[in-house]
């Protein structure tokens, strides 16, 4: 059956991403639907960003002479979102949103929409590649390895991908641009978003304030001296090197400093110098549960990768579980290992899944 037989929803940001994605699919004969996602309702005085890239995905389709839709899932994106990412800040821990969106919004709610409009398929701008091994759908690394973006898609089954297509699998993020440029599209040279998803690039400090009771706190040195205050031990992580504000400290070296743990009950931030110390290294973390992207019979000892953040080197582990908690060893210690974020499992280019760092060892 030919590609015009079949229709994809292609989730349009208003990046060039997105915009390419849909240049592709219908070259390569698909009827291509765009479907523009609203997943945060701006308050009355703030730039609306979601407007600019409404206006920028708009002025892409109408190029590419293709339908526009317009979603709005702020409920949906507060409820299963939002507020988890401010319930794992008020524990101390450090979440990615980016994560919980895929699997809750991108997936689900828009995968949901775009059947109810008659897709056969959908399709995001997301670097990351879907490839039949053994007869079992698998999530692989695209080939920009820079810009793979399969960390943030683990939490994602095997049963949501069978209905997906990643149009930039086998490209690289400038021929990308190239071809937006060939085009002549008006996001050929639009930056990347970066910040929350959906949410945009914000002051963390006074974002998370207008959610969350913030108080100021003592930070402490590897000797438990106090070196300075902070503005809430929720906003750091370990491994921060940047807004500590600490230096030129009596009797120390003059080396940078770096968060290396926090107490959120006292609000305590404790910090050590320098980029190679100890105390910021790990050689284990433990998951309370670990999601696997295809059904299949996982047998412990498990052997494979571990990937402890975006663009993060992945290094050797074993994975062994005891009763339901996983314990992961590392065959080197990992720097900057962080309690809320996600340690993500590959077979070589194979995303197997991943879970959240629960503690580390």
């Amino acid at each position: 059956m030919s590609n015009s037989n079949k229709t994809v929803v292609v989730g349009m940001s208003g990046g060039v991403d997105s915009s390419v994605s849909a240049y592709l699919l219908k070259e390569q004969g698909y009827k291509v639907i765009g479907l523009f996602m609203q997943n945060w309702q701006s308050e009355p005085g703030e730039v609306c960003t979601s407007e600019i890239d409404f206006k920028d995905a708009s002025e892409v389709c109408d190029k590419l002479n293709i339908p526009l839709h317009r979603a709005n899932f702020s409920n949906q994106y507060w409820d299963k979102v939002f507020e988890e990412f401010l319930r794992e800040h008020k524990a101390g821990r450090t979440p990615n949103p980016d994560i919980l969106c895929n699997r809750e919004i991108k997936f689900k709610s828009f995968l949901e929409y775009a059947i109810d409009i008659g897709a056969d398929y959908i399709a995001t701008g997301h670097y990351a590649s879907l490839k039949k091994i053994d007869g079992i759908n698998c999530l692989c690394r695209a080939k920009d390895i820079n810009k793979d973006q399969t960390y943030f898609l683990h939490e994602v089954k095997e049963s949501e991908f069978n209905k997906c297509i990643f149009p930039l699998e086998n490209l690289l993020k400038n021929e990308v641009r190239k071809i937006a440029s060939d085009l002549k599209l008006s996001v050929s040279k639009k930056k990347d978003s970066v910040g929350i998803c959906f949410v945009g690039e914000r002051n963390m400090k006074d974002f998370l304030g207008r959610f969350i009771t913030l108080k100021k706190g003592n930070i402490l040195d590897d000797t438990g001296s106090h070196i300075g205050s902070h503005s809430g031990a929720t906003l750091y992580t370990r491994g921060q090197r940047q807004g500590l504000k600490v230096g030129g400290i009596k009797g120390k070296d003059d080396l940078p400093w770096y968060v290396y743990d926090k107490d959120i009950v006292k609000n305590e931030v404790y910090v050590c110098q320098g980029v190679d110390n100890k105390l910021l290294f790990s050689k284990g973390l433990k998951c309370e549960a670990i999601s696997f992207i295809n059904d299949i019979n996982i047998e412990y000892p498990l052997e494979c990768f571990v990937q402890v953040r975006h663009q993060h080197k992945p290094i050797n582990c074993t994975i062994n579980k005891e009763n339901e908690t996983f314990n992961i060893s590392f065959k080197q210690n990992i720097r900057g290992v962080t309690p809320g974020q996600s340690a993500v499992f590959y077979n070589k280019n194979i995303c197997l899944g991943g879970g959240i760092i629960s503690s580390i060892t």
